[in-house]
C-alpha cells in the first residue's frame, strides 16, 4: 500500500500529464479536500518531490487567491543549465572538455556535436579573453539544450 505522499505525487503527476504544455495550476486547499489530507502535506510533497533536480518548477502563492503552478521542464535542459553554470573565467579548456565528454556520455549530444562544440570552445579559448569567452560558451551550451528538447 502506498503512503500519502506517494498518492499526492501521483495525483499531481496525473494532472500535469493531462496538460499539453505540462503546466498545471492548482489550489492547495482544493487538492487537500480532494485527497483528504492537510494542505501542509501537499506543501511537503511539492517541496520534496517536485524540485528543480527532478525536472519541475513550482511557483506558489498563499492566501485566498493562492495557487500552485507546477511546470515540468525537460531534464536535459537542467543538465545543460548546470553545465553552463560551471563555466567561469577560471575554467581551463581541459575542464570544459570534461563537461563536453560528460554530456556526450549521457547521450545529450552526439559524437559529432561533441567534436564540433569542443572545436568551437578551443577556438574561443585561443582568441578571446575569459570575460568575453564565458558568455559565448554558455550560450553555445544552451543552444544545444534548446535543440535537444
Amino acid at each position: 500500500m502506498s503512503n500519502l505522499a506517494d498518492t499526492i505525487e501521483q495525483w499531481i503527476l496525473r494532472q500535469i500529464s493531462h496538460q499539453q504544455d505540462e503546466i498545471v495550476i492548482l489550489r492547495r486547499n482544493e487538492m487537500a479536500e480532494t485527497l483528504d489530507c492537510a494542505p501542509s502535506q501537499i506543501s511537503y510533497v511539492l517541496s520534496t518531490r517536485f524540485t528543480l533536480e527532478r525536472g519541475f518548477i513550482v511557483e506558489s502563492r498563499r492566501g485566498s487567491g493562492g495557487f500552485v503552478r507546477i511546470a515540468r521542464i525537460p531534464v536535459q535542459t537542467i543538465v545543460f543549465q548546470d553545465a553552463a553554470k560551471q563555466i567561469d573565467e577560471d575554467l581551463s579548456l581541459e575542464e570544459v572538455k570534461a563537461i563536453v565528454v560528460r554530456l556526450k556520455n549521457h547521450n545529450l549530444m552526439t559524437n559529432r556535436e561533441a567534436a564540433l562544440i569542443y572545436k568551437c570552445f578551443a577556438f574561443l579559448y585561443e582568441r578571446l579573453e575569459p570575460r568575453e569567452r564565458v558568455p559565448l560558451l554558455r550560450s553555445l551550451l544552451m543552444t544545444l539544450a534548446d535543440q535537444n528538447e
